[in-house]
């Protein structure tokens, strides 16, 4: 294999979340989402469920509208905040994609949960790690209706099915820059 532990070494480290506002509106090629969610389907999967599943939206703007009507109908009036709803509406503007990542429920029941959503978790990181290779921005969101019941409702959703993250792609000018707080040697600890 022609890949190297320093190629993926860089690609990890320079993953960045980048907001959706600070992408330029630039539109990604069909053929390279593609590609990115033929790598998610390679992600590790106890007992063959490939529990990952994708809605692509090709026109970002297109799910933040729903998105922010979802908002408004699922909201009472005393709870309903316009910044909300502008900001919701707004999302997908200068976003080329967005990509739904769900995860269905296996037929092995003796599998837990968790680990079918570990599973949609890797297949979304694989999708991260391939837009920074194709030096795409990426936003892995769980904000607004995301994770609540309207949300898995709109989405036609069973009831053991879920929303693991709405992920906005496209392209930017600038690139965050990358930190850690905590320094790795208070992460680990080694037994010997």
């Amino acid at each position: 294999m022609d890949v190297t532990f320093s190629t993926i070494s860089a690609i990890i480290k320079n993953r960045r979340s980048t907001k959706p506002v600070a992408m330029n509106g630039k539109k990604i090629p069909d053929d390279q989402i593609n590609s990115l969610l033929e790598l998610a389907d390679w992600a590790p999967t106890h007992g063959f469920t490939e529990p990952w599943r994708f809605m692509v939206y090709a026109t970002a703007s297109d799910f933040s509208h729903k998105h922010a009507e979802l908002y408004k109908q699922s909201t009472t009036i005393e709870n309903f905040d316009q910044a909300v709803y502008n900001k919701l509406y707004d999302q997908g503007d200068k976003a080329s994609h967005v990509i739904i990542a769900l995860m269905k429920r296996g037929s092995l029941p003796k599998i837990p949960v968790i680990e079918e959503v570990e599973a949609v978790s890797c297949a979304v990181q694989n999708i991260l790690l391939g837009a920074t290779a194709l030096n795409i921005a990426s936003f892995w969101s769980t904000g607004g209706m995301a994770l609540r019941p309207p949300m898995k409702e709109f989405l036609n959703l069973g009831d053991h099915d879920h929303v693991i993250g709405v992920l906005y792609l496209g392209y930017a000018d600038a690139y965050p820059a990358g930190s850690r707080i905590i320094p790795l040697n208070e992460k680990i600890k080694w037994i010997r």
